[in-house]
């Protein structure tokens, strides 16, 4: 017993018989933590993925957000945007989910993303599987915004919402349902940015046939305008220095009288010396003559292109001439002499030109006729806003002079009357003729045909179709809508003072309304520095643009727009009239792609009418909307105002 004690104790201090045994457990420890660190590092990959996939989804899903809600659009938008981001198989992952939901009608959208990751190593120690769980959430916070409101404010916008033009007493117009809503858009948007540092500006644009930029322009560069232009006016006219030209006589047809005459004595015998005495004895055949007295015409005076005056005066003078001859009489076999005559009318004419002999300074000249034509005005004046007279009113048909002042409105700059526009980025809208199409390039100081000028409307008349010069014409309107205003801070007394300043007049010219809209919002324009002045917050701006129209596009081609006269100036068609409407809403819809190739959301409101194809490709992406009452109008502002602003990831 001793001895197998001693054994025992022996092997017990002997060390090298628990390396196998030690090696064998060290080695599943180490197996393990080896396993267990790839297997985390691709579950910790995965959870990373499925983290953004998360994130992507609701960003996607609160953006699609529009009047429904979180609709299931926008929930079917976020799924997609999921499973774009996260390859199951990529990630040799099982069972993946991701479900979207908002608690408040899509102000935050939330969701959650689970997965399972099968492992490599671990599935030996009885760990199959490692779940990932991602959570996520994403709204629109109040981020700094500009805002440019291009609002129709056409004649129509005094009628009821439902089209009524002479609104009840206790009916309100379409304008004053638009500026409720205007005025709404306001709280929420400040509403939403209380209590930070975040900078909301807001420009406008009211259109009709032309818009009121006219003190922006000057303020960039006075020089920008032109300082003579030519306009569809009258002018007092003296005429002077006649010249006429008679050009060779010019007979008409001769024509006779069907029967003889007979002359009654003498008579002679049917024979031979009876005949050739009858026949000595007739008078001789007479040549043409006056007969009887002239008369004259003058005809209509003729205006010439170059002004001058041409009237033709015709005189009539009838001719005649006799013809004898000796015939016999059945009734008492003898002869007679016989006549009968041969007419033709004689026309003599003088054609008279008149230079006109402009009356253009003093009211008391001597005048003939008040001449209605193109006119070209010095205008360097009137572009100050300083009342100038011009002496093209009648008073008991005598000269007087008008006196205006400026309101602000505008003619465009060079344009040309093309029957197609595109835009292409990076070309910009062709033709490049069009230069009024051109948003940001400023005018050529030393080339007219790049500047604008200003809308005269107490000089502007309309004649009749077709015709350069003319004696009579008609008073031609111009409407003018209120002033624009740049990108500015406002206090909700500034911007509901704006929008109660506004005032329905003039028709729907939708190119004009975009194209001054994209020029005040353009980061490359004229205004550029106003646009890209950077907030001191430092954050980034996003840049919306609201278009509200209530009508579709409604050119005319008798009264002054942003075109002139259209009917005698042809800036937009090649005769006045065709193709005048398909004209105007393809250059509008190329400007409309200009504007959301700058990076501004375009929304579009149709107020009172149909939400047209035109409309809808205008707006950008999930932007446009129809509004038939007051009610409308307003939801589609505070659909607007409740995404107008910045989209991030809250959690």
């Amino acid at each position: 017993m001793a001895k197998h004690a001693d054994n025992v104790s022996s092997m017990l201090k002997n060390e090298s018989g628990n390396v196998l045994p030690l090696a064998a457990v060290g080695l599943l420890a180490s197996a393990a933590m080896v396993g267990g660190g790839i297997d985390m590092s691709r579950a910790y990959n995965t959870e990373n993925r499925l983290q953004a996939a998360c994130d992507a989804g609701v960003l996607a899903g609160r953006k699609a957000v529009a009047n429904n809600g979180f609709d299931t659009t926008a929930s079917d938008q976020a799924t997609a945007y999921f499973n774009a981001n996260f390859n199951q198989t990529q990630h040799q992952a099982t069972e993946t989910s991701f479900v979207p939901a908002s608690d408040d009608d899509g102000g935050t959208v939330n969701g959650t993303a689970t997965t399972s990751v099968n492992t490599v190593v671990m599935d030996l120690f009885g760990m199959s599987t490692i779940t990932l769980t991602a959570n996520c959430s994403a709204s629109m916070g109040q981020g700094n915004a500009d805002i440019t409101m291009v609002l129709d404010t056409t004649g129509s916008m005094g009628w009821t919402a439902d089209g009524d033009t002479s609104p009840d007493s206790g009916e309100t117009t379409r304008l004053e349902d638009l500026q409720v809503a205007m005025k709404n858009f306001y709280d929420t948007v400040a509403t939403s940015a209380t209590g930070s540092n975040t900078r909301v500006r807001y420009s406008f644009v009211p259109f009709s046939s032309s818009v009121n930029v006219g003190r922006l322009i000057s303020d960039a560069n006075p020089d920008f305008l032109v300082d003579a232009y030519s306009i569809q006016s009258r002018v007092w006219v003296k005429w002077v220095n006649p010249q006429s030209t008679t050009p060779a006589i010019d007979y008409s047809n001769t024509t006779q009288d069907q029967n003889w005459t007979r002359i009654t004595s003498p008579s002679w015998a049917n024979t031979t010396a009876g005949i050739a005495a009858c026949n000595a004895a007739k008078p001789a055949n007479t040549a043409m003559a006056n007969n009887g007295s002239s008369s004259s015409s003058s005809d209509t005076a003729i205006y010439t292109s170059d002004g001058k005056k041409v009237q033709t005066t015709t005189v009539t003078q009838p001719q005649r001439s006799t013809t004898y001859s000796c015939i016999r009489r059945s009734s008492d076999n003898k002869y007679y002499v016989n006549y009968k005559y041969s007419y033709r009318n004689m026309y003599s004419e003088s054609t008279t030109t008149w230079d006109p002999s402009y009356v253009t300074t003093n009211a008391s000249s001597p005048v003939d006729n008040l001449v209605y034509q193109r006119v070209n005005f010095d205008v360097s004046s009137y572009k100050t806003f300083t009342a100038t007279s011009k002496l093209i009113g009648s008073s008991s048909s005598r000269p007087s002079w008008v006196s205006s002042t400026w309101a602000g409105c505008i003619e465009e700059r060079q344009s040309t009357p093309s029957s197609t526009f595109t835009f292409v980025a990076g070309t910009g809208i062709t033709p490049l003729e069009a230069t009024d199409l051109d948003i940001d390039s400023p005018p050529d100081t030393s080339d007219d045909a790049t500047k604008w000028a200003p809308l005269w409307p107490e000089l502007a008349y309309y004649r009749s179709a077709g015709v350069d010069v003319s004696l009579s014409g008609t008073k031609s309107s111009g409407a003018c809508p209120s002033a624009s205003q740049l990108l500015d801070e406002m206090t909700e007394a500034e911007f509901d003072a704006y929008a109660d300043g506004l005032s329905p007049v003039g028709s729907t010219y939708h190119d004009i309304g975009i194209i001054w809209g994209g020029r005040l919002s353009s980061p490359d324009g004229i205004w550029q520095a106003v646009v890209n002045e950077a907030p001191g917050n430092g954050g980034a701006v996003s840049r919306h643009m609201i278009y509200m129209t209530d009508g579709e596009l409604a050119p005319t081609t008798t009264t002054q727009s942003a075109y002139g006269v259209e009917r005698h100036d042809q800036r937009i068609t090649d005769d006045g009239s065709t193709g005048q409407y398909d004209r105007h809403r393809l250059r509008f819809l190329a400007v409309c792609e200009a504007v959301k190739a700058k990076g501004i959301r375009l929304w579009v409101i149709a107020f009172g009418t149909g939400l047209t194809t035109d409309l809808t490709t205008c707006a950008s992406d999930g932007s446009s909307f129809a509004a038939a009452s007051s009610g409308g109008l307003n939801t589609a502002f505070q659909a607007i105002a409740t995404q107008v602003g910045e989209l991030r990831v809250t959690q």
